[in-house]
């Protein structure tokens, strides 16, 4: 063997021997649907479904809470948020200060803790431990400062602080304290992928772990003239529904993916997507990238911007429904699990697990509490049975209800905990959930009831208290005001932004400035 092929062998083999590197994408309030690859008709997502296809679609995959900040916590702990503590999204009211919104609601939701825990070794710090260089860009929002990402394990920070929507919206100036202004018109999404693009550049001879989590899709929905040209002439070209909502319990929700300003936003994050993925190929590390692919909560059928559909899965970010917490939910490990699907259920505590054992890491049980590793599933083996709850004693700004969750194999089990009543469904016959079948299955529910909150109490759940202020009366007077008033403005709405001359009226939110 020549001394050339001798040196070309060692350098494969020291390739083969370098530990992998990591690029997770969280989309915020990114829908079950809002992707092609899992149905979507409507939104155009080559680059998300590029990364289902060459990897594992977990078709049950799920977020750890139906809102944001909880599922964030959960995602780089591995403990679900009855555990740590950040049930709601850092923010929102509790207790009386609650009742005085004038949501006119029977419950005070309890308090919540507002910053992850500095006691935790997060994700990012196991991979830090590892030798990992950890890198984070775009949204935060589990907690403050002292509480930021650099706080909690990552290297640098782009971007990540207090607030949960882009401050000054998708196009420079940003009011982001930890993200500098680009060019007037610039899009945050495609700056946050840049960031991660030179932060993999300069690393790209050690091994990394790069955590980008768009702003996008949150609301304010903000895009372009082009895309929205593109998506209001589609959705006219599918046929507009003459309706778009249906009144919920609360609030309306949305039953129909045709707002092109939304769709705008979708593509523009794939787009930002696709520059990351290109830049992997272009520096030779796609085969040596694990790349994980979720959203923090369902996308938004009601309150915020009312944007999308997650049909056929019922509601959508902030209910108890599978359109609430069901996620878009991909891994891909070069050479393993490629092209192939996993209908096991899964969620955000078990990345942290699957990430450790995909780098050749010791699992630190004592931390994951609540996941497990993936590795398995990817394998094309199975994964122990396990029960998956969910714990939201909170109202969502978009009309979910205080309940608790738990899901056995087909079965999902709601307790809601104004009146204390349990739902039951049994998700392969009925994904949508219209049919309760707890009347006829009692011996079933009080089994799981009993499971989960003996897994609630375990960890320390708070529940909330009935507000003694409330009165029936207030109530439906308050429902009666959102049919009358807002469920008519949002169907005016929806069509103001497919009718032909629409205009924002600010140059498409000062995008103009910069070619699309």
């Amino acid at each position: 063997m020549s001394s050339c092929q001798n040196k070309d062998k060692k350098s494969l083999i020291k390739t083969q021997q370098k530990k992998p590197n990591v690029l997770f994408i969280l989309v915020d309030d990114y829908g079950y649907m809002d992707c092609s690859v899992m149905g979507s008709k409507y939104y155009e997502t080559p680059n998300v479904d590029r990364i289902a296809k060459e990897g594992m679609i977990f078709t049950d995959g799920y977020a750890a809470c139906q809102v944001c900040s909880p599922s964030r916590a959960s995602i780089i702990s591995g403990k679900f948020p009855a555990r740590h503590g950040i049930t709601d999204w850092i923010g929102a009211k509790t207790g009386e200060a609650w009742s005085k919104r004038g949501r006119a609601t029977q419950l005070l939701p309890p308090e919540y803790a507002h910053t992850l825990a500095t006691e935790y070794t997060t994700l990012p710090e196991a991979m830090k431990e590892a030798g990992y260089k950890t890198f984070f860009a775009g949204k935060w929002h589990i907690g403050g400062k002292g509480s930021w990402p650099e706080d909690h394990g990552f290297d640098i920070n782009k971007g990540g602080w207090d607030a949960g929507s882009p401050k000054g919206g998708y196009f420079s100036p940003y009011q982001n304290p930890n993200l500098e202004s680009g060019p007037d018109g610039e899009n945050l999404s495609m700056r946050l992928a840049q960031e991660t693009v030179d932060f993999i550049r300069n690393n790209k001879d050690t091994t990394f772990f790069a955590y980008l989590s768009f702003y996008a899709v949150h609301g304010p929905i903000q895009t372009t003239q082009n895309k929205w040209a593109k998506y209001r002439n589609k959705a006219e070209a599918m046929g507009v529904a003459e309706t778009g909502f249906e009144m919920g319990h609360f609030l309306p929700i949305r039953q129909t993916q045709d707002n092109p300003v939304y769709a705008g936003l979708v593509e523009a994050m794939d787009d930002a997507v696709g520059v990351v993925l290109t830049a992997l190929e272009e520096m030779g590390l796609d085969e040596n990238t694990i790349i994980c692919f979720t959203g923090d909560n369902g996308g938004v059928a009601a309150g915020d911007a009312f944007a999308t559909s997650n049909l056929p899965l019922r509601a959508g970010k902030g209910y108890q429904f599978e359109g609430g917490i069901r996620e878009p939910f991909f891994i891909k490990v070069p050479g393993l699990g490629n092209g192939k699907t996993s209908n096991t259920p899964v969620t955000g505590t078990d990345f942290y697990p699957t990430i450790l054992e995909l780098v050749g890491e010791q699992l630190k049980p004592e931390e994951h509490t609540d996941g497990l590793s993936l590795l398995p599933l990817l394998k094309g083996e199975n994964l122990s049975e396990r029960a998956l709850i969910w714990h939201y004693p909170h109202y969502g700004n978009q009309g979910g209800e205080p309940s608790s969750i738990i899901r056995e194999g087909d079965w999902k089990l709601i307790h809601y905990y104004e009146d204390g009543h349990e739902e039951l469904y049994n998700l392969n016959n009925d994904l949508g959930e219209t049919n309760d079948l707890a009347s006829e299955n009692s011996d079933r529910v009080k089994q799981m009831s009993t499971i989960l909150f003996k897994m609630l109490n375990e960890m320390g759940a708070c529940y909330p208290e009935k507000d003694p202020t409330w009165t029936a009366e207030r109530e439906k007077k308050h429902r009666d005001n959102v049919i009358n008033k807002q469920l008519p403005k949002l169907e005016k709405q929806r069509m103001k932004f497919l009718s032909k001359d629409f205009d924002p009226g600010n140059q498409w939110w000062g995008s103009m400035v910069v070619e699309d």
